[in-house]
């Protein structure tokens, strides 16, 4: 699922292709967005509550000018274990009138914790199968962001469902448990004729009754499918189709857009035909083609991937992208857990960043930065979900989007491409995890499999601590052409003393330049080697593959204070600051810091020199300009 906020002042025409756009806010918006619900995250493991759902028959009745839905829903399901009593999850603002086993009635209560809880006629023994039929109505909560909503969107009378993570239940009786996809499904939606009737696989049929007053659609998927990615939408939708041709397969596309959308809808769909083969060349094809995709425009800001019929918000370039990814990486592969979310917008938000590499290649730089800048922006934060309650963690757009998304680019830095790509496709070939769910650990197993590689420590690292590394890189050149080099590290958060990461440097002069990957194993490290040319400057990370701010680089030469001077960085500072005294310095250094006016506003005590780096707390200094001394030698640091 994807924030509106996300897509926003970037624009540009790829031919004739949709408005390209990338920008803080789209991401924002959309991880906002996904904050809705209340409820506690269900247990990990294997089906729950002791059966698992292998069909749903789903008739609705809805007419978008009204919020109501009238409906049944026939659950086929085999017991895991001995069965008397049946769960489902149904809000308590739906109407529940009756249980039916076949025919014949059932005993049941609908307690006010929303819990639907179905006496069966006789115990059912492990691997028995069997059906209910659950009979209701109600006017849905729609609870966060409108897990049941009806609207005028553009003017538009409209109705739409979004139930992630949590809302499914607000309006249809379900089991809201990752570990139990539902195998199939035929939804048969009863609405006013003049309207369109959207919802998750094939439209098998549209059948005028009610003397033509009303038409049933009907709608049939035969994949397996999370409770919260069932949908339905209803809009007098203008409706189109693409066709979208993949290596030994043609899907079809459909779109139903708002009639004054339908020109941007179809900018978007074009811009669909590029990104499915594309994710297809790179992740195997589109999951669900023996039946179709689609896109159906909702009254929400940003998009939800319900599957094989992605809901839009808006028409735009990186949200079409996004949503699309989803089908692979949280469609067809889910996450087991919520803790685990970033295994599904981790992942789609990356892959929109793809398509700028590939398919919009101007974009990819500047990408890249925005989502570090955004990350390093604060220091601290875990990819993982500790406190699965807390619903504008689990939809961080910071955390859960783009560290998620980055993690996996630094996991392509530290495994090589083709080991990276070969391991996504393992994991999502896996047979034990394609078409269900996933943790983290399969993840790391796939890539660890595919490159050789024990990523223990970076996942220790960047999925489970927190923060970012800086670095400082002091270097310089002989004539002959050899290079000194040190490079420290510093933690923004105490939960990660070190992050061993391979740091690229490009050297660097007004014709010539090289790439140096570095093994950065210990702070203070070490390094030496040679250039067939003398480099005026270094530069960190040039192609951002790593999360990293608020770094330094210093060529050693001018860390000489002979000419009295200290050096400040970084300067102008906005947090603390370090004093570099030169090589020429012994002994110990007492620090004493200045206003203009000679007033003092900070001593250090007396400390070695050792390093030549003496760390100054200045972040609580209130901006301004100071005057650094140490050693016989000063400096003026402006705070801001």
């Amino acid at each position: 699922m994807r924030h509106p906020a996300l897509l926003g002042t970037l624009l540009l025409a790829l031919g004739a292709t949709a408005q390209v756009a990338w920008d803080k806010g789209v991401l924002d918006e959309l991880a906002w967005r996904e904050r809705h619900g209340t409820e506690h995250l269900l247990r990990h493991g294997s089906p729950t509550w002791g059966y698992d759902l292998h069909h749903h028959r789903l008739e609705w009745s809805i007419d978008p000018a009204v919020n109501f839905i009238s409906g049944t829903v026939r659950s086929h399901f085999t017991a895991t274990a001995v069965l008397s009593t049946l769960r489902f999850d149904a809000d308590t603002a739906l109407h529940v009138s009756a249980v039916l086993h076949g025919t014949d009635p059932l005993i049941w209560t609908h307690g006010t914790d929303g819990i639907l809880w179905i006496d069966l006629p006789t115990p059912l023994a492990p691997g028995a199968m069997d059906s209910v039929t659950v009979v209701y109505s109600g006017a849905p909560s729609g609870s966060g962001f409108g897990s049941f909503a009806v609207g005028n969107p553009l003017g538009n009378t409209a109705q739409w469902t979004l139930s992630e993570p949590y809302g499914a239940r607000d309006w249809w009786p379900c089991k809201q448990d990752l570990h139990d996809k539902i195998d199939s499904i035929d939804v048969f939606l009863t609405v006013p004729a003049a309207y369109e009737a959207v919802s998750n696989g094939v439209l098998m049929s549209v059948t005028p009754v009610n003397g033509g007053t009303q038409r049933i659609h009907h709608w049939r998927h035969r994949h397996p499918i999370a409770y919260y990615l069932i949908a339905t939408a209803v809009c007098d939708y203008t409706v189109s189709q693409t066709q979208i041709p993949l290596v030994g397969d043609t899907v079809t596309m459909w779109t139903y857009a708002y009639p004054q959308d339908d020109y941007l809808a179809q900018l978007v769909a074009g811009d669909v035909a590029q990104q499915m083969p594309f994710y297809s060349s790179r992740f195997g094809n589109y999951p669900f083609a023996d039946e179709q995709y689609g896109h159906a425009q909702f009254g929400w800001g940003g998009g939800m991937e319900h599957q094989t019929m992605t809901f839009m918000g808006g028409w735009s370039y990186e949200l079409a992208a996004h949503e699309l990814a989803h089908q692979w990486f949280g469609d067809k592969v889910t996450c087991a857990s919520w803790q685990d979310l970033w295994l599904n917008e981790g992942f789609a938000t990356y892959l929109s960043g793809l398509c700028y590499e590939t398919l919009a290649a101007q974009y990819w730089p500047g990408w890249k930065l925005a989502q570090v800048a955004d990350i390093t922006s604060l220091p601290d934060g875990s990819v993982r979900v500790s406190d699965t309650t807390d619903i504008a963690r689990l939809f961080s757009a910071r955390l859960t989007y783009r560290k998620g998304a980055m993690v996996l680019h630094m996991l392509r830095w530290v495994c090589g491409d083709s080991a990276f790509f070969a391991g996504c496709r393992n994991y999502l070939n896996d047979p034990q995890l394609a078409y269900s769910n996933a943790h983290t650990s399969d993840l790391q197993g796939h890539l660890e499999a595919a490159s050789g590689l024990d990523l223990d420590g970076f996942m220790a690292d960047w999925y489970i601590g927190e923060g970012h590394p800086s670095y400082t890189v002091e270097w310089s050149q002989d004539a002959g052409g050899n290079v000194s080099l040190q490079l420290f590290q510093s933690s923004s958060h105490p939960s990660v003393a070190f992050f061993e990461l391979p740091v690229p440097l490009r050297f660097k002069n007004g014709t010539q330049d090289s790439l140096v990957v570095l093994d950065h194993t210990a702070d203070g490290q070490t390094f030496g080697l040679w250039l067939p040319f003398q480099a005026d400057s270094v530069l960190l990370d040039p192609d951002t593959w790593l999360i990293t701010g608020q770094n330094l680089v210093l060529r050693v030469p001018t860390l000489a204070a002979t000419d009295g001077r200290a050096v400040l960085y970084p300067n102008p500072a906005e947090g603390d600051a370090l004093l570099y005294l030169g090589g020429t310095h012994q002994g110990h250094a007492d620090v004493r810091i200045t206003d203009l006016h000679g007033r003092s506003v900070r001593v250090l005590p007396a400390r070695p020199i050792t390093d030549r780096r003496i760390a100054l707390p200045v972040a609580d200094l209130a901006a301004g300009v100071y005057v650094v001394e140490a050693d016989g030698v000063r400096g003026v640091l402006v705070k801001r």
